[in-house]
């Protein structure tokens, strides 16, 4: 049985999980690499059980026993002892995450299921940096965490069985609806996804319509509760350049080339909400209310 649930990362995808496996009654260790980092985490998740209790969903009680529940750690080694299951929600980076996966096969128990919350990297390449490729998995949550339902579960090529169904189980304790997907760059929300994103900004890019315009069509139009230009800002610019680097690579097909206006803001910078500009200004609202000066007519 999976009790004991160590997240690695505690940023905006990490203390989501973490606060998703805690209020559904796990035991979590919670780690990062520095304590302001777990500080910043734990704060966020606070600040959202606060949301839900103030929407009546949510007891003081219940809030406090969530909290409870989350442990933090600036070692791996530290955490892992006692892990059945851990979930890496490190930077979108292949190269990061294969070393901590080689730390996470070394450190935790052998019965322990290793899970990554990648959105475009290949579980099968992931799985090949440790020696229990059979306990691999991908686990891709969608943001925010708390919220959203849906889990991809994205078996690599020598995932067994009883791993699979065991996390595809365990998601639906969750509150969650896993959705079985094969291992190919992107998996299905950002293959699908990502290739929209791209073409916004490159119908931004061609002058085609602004900022808002290109949004309202989307929101309007096609019943979306986002636009893909506020989203792209919502994602991280500079994560939607790494997804789609990695559908680039890995299908050699131009049809997920990175924009350059898309490769040239994120080199500037300007990668959306966390940096406090993208297509849109942030410095006065979390909320997409202020087009970026770069794209005023």
């Amino acid at each position: 049985m999976i009790k004991n649930i160590v997240v690695i990362g505690a940023g905006t995808m990490g203390n989501g999980i973490a606060h998703t496996f805690a209020q559904s009654g796990f035991k979590v260790n919670l780690v990062d690499v520095s304590q302001d980092a777990l500080d910043r985490g734990l704060k966020t998740i606070t600040t959202n059980l606060d949301r839900i209790i103030a929407k009546g969903n949510l007891t003081e009680e219940q809030k406090a026993e969530t909290l409870g529940n989350i442990s933090t750690f600036t070692e791996l080694k530290e955490a892992v002892g006692i892990a059945d299951l851990i979930v890496e929600a490190a930077t979108e980076n292949q190269d990061l995450k294969l070393k901590i996966f080689g730390q996470m096969d070394e450190f935790a128990p052998a019965n322990c299921i290793l899970a990554t919350n990648t959105s475009s990297i290949s579980i099968t390449k992931i799985a090949a940096a440790t020696k229990r490729a059979d306990k691999v998995i991908g686990m891709h949550f969608m943001n925010p965490v708390p919220i959203m339902k849906l889990v991809e579960i994205i078996k690599g090529y020598s995932t067994s069985k009883e791993t699979f169904d065991a996390i595809y189980d365990m998601s639906k304790t969750l509150g969650k609806v896993p959705v079985e997907v094969n291992d190919y760059p992107g998996f299905v929300a950002n293959r699908i996804l990502m290739p929209m994103i791209n073409e916004s900004i490159e119908t931004l890019y061609n002058g085609v319509a602004g900022v808002e315009e290109i949004d309202t069509v989307m929101k309007l139009g096609m019943a979306h509760p986002m636009g893909p230009l506020q989203l792209a800002d919502f994602i991280g610019l500079d994560i939607c350049l790494a997804i789609l680097n990695v559908m680039y690579d890995g299908f050699k097909n131009p049809k997920y080339a990175p924009n350059p206006l898309l490769v040239n803001m994120v080199m500037a910078g300007k990668l959306g909400v966390k940096s406090g500009e993208g297509f849109y200004d942030y410095s006065e609202s979390k909320k997409a209310e202020k087009v970026s000066k770069m794209f005023l007519k």
